[in-house]
């Protein structure tokens, strides 16, 4: 099953010719995520294509950057005659607010939109296979980060042992893999587990918003197959980092590397770094040694499965 992750935005609070204000689109088997949506947003899903189709937003929190997108992707889906209902999630307490950015300007949209406010350490939405949970971040506002996790898959089921015991190959094989033991003509039983191996870790794709450096995002983040981290500033501006609540890319690093995640994408790049991520890339690369990169606007990348 495929998860692609878009980075529709990857600026700071002040967005640059080259960047869009936050705003980040995972696809996963068709099911359409989007996870903070800056002003422009809606631009965004139709100069890259992933179409506006998505049942979910989730948002970190209420600065503007993260959420002033949110009223022209809303008439936007209503000027394409959009039917299916829209979930907004919020941090608890700021529900209000982002109603009223629903109805912007008298705004109704024709379709179903559902406010529903988290809080840290909750599953948001449950579907077939994955979950969304929330976390702790430690930002200057009512904040939460985001984890879609996935179930675990079910072993391999090694074929050439099921045959060596005298299973059939039909219908016998997928009762095995599915966790039924099979009688054989002579009565022998033949149990899953001699057959199927252990159960194979699904994805997990972390994104953080805006945040300090949080042993709550160590936590949310391990084993990640994806980080997206706030990744505000360089080291040259560590203080401004802790003074606004945000982290450089060497705290982003430091959290990736403990968390054991296997790639982090850094994110809401200030505008004073324009387009010289350099600094960013080299101290994050320090401190953790995984896959490390400065996603551009637009750039996609598939997520695969732990074991390959």
């Amino acid at each position: 099953m495929s998860m692609r992750v878009t980075f529709l935005g990857t600026s700071g609070a002040v967005p640059t010719t080259r960047r869009n204000p936050s705003a980040v689109f995972v696809n996963r088997e068709g099911d359409r995520l989007l996870f903070d949506a800056g002003e422009g947003t809606q631009r965004q899903m139709m100069r890259f294509g992933t179409g506006f189709a998505v049942s979910d937003v989730f948002v970190s929190h209420l600065h503007g950057d993260h959420v002033l997108g949110i009223p022209g992707l809303v008439q936007t889906m209503d000027f394409n005659e959009r039917e299916d209902p829209l979930t907004i999630h919020v941090p608890r307490g700021t529900g209000d607010d982002v109603n009223d950015l629903v109805h912007a300007a008298g705004n109704r949209p024709s379709f179903p939109v559902r406010v529903s406010e988290v809080a840290p350490g909750e599953t948001v939405v449950r579907r077939e296979e994955y979950e969304v949970r929330t976390f702790r971040t430690d930002h200057d506002a009512n904040a939460v980060g985001y984890a879609l996790v996935e179930d675990d898959r079910k072993g391999r089921f090694d074929r050439e042992r099921a045959e060596e015991l005298g299973v059939p190959v039909g219908p016998k094989f997928s009762k095995l893999h599915e966790g039924e033991p099979v009688e054989l003509d002579d009565g022998t039983v033949v149990r899953p587990e001699q057959v199927v191996g252990d159960p194979r870790p699904g994805r997990r794709f972390v994104y953080t918003g805006d945040t300090r450096p949080s042993e709550q995002v160590v936590a949310a983040a391990e084993d990640a197959d994806l980080l997206v981290h706030d990744a505000t500033f360089a080291s040259d501006r560590a203080d401004r980092a802790a003074d606004t609540a945000h982290s450089t890319a060497a705290h982003a690093g430091e959290i990736a590397q403990r968390a054991g995640a296997v790639r982090l994408a850094l994110t809401h790049i200030s505008s004073r770094y324009a387009g010289d991520v350099s600094a960013h890339l080299t101290e994050a690369s320090e401190t953790f040694d995984g896959e490390v990169f400065v996603p551009e606007d637009g750039e996609t990348r598939e997520i695969p499965y732990p074991d390959g």
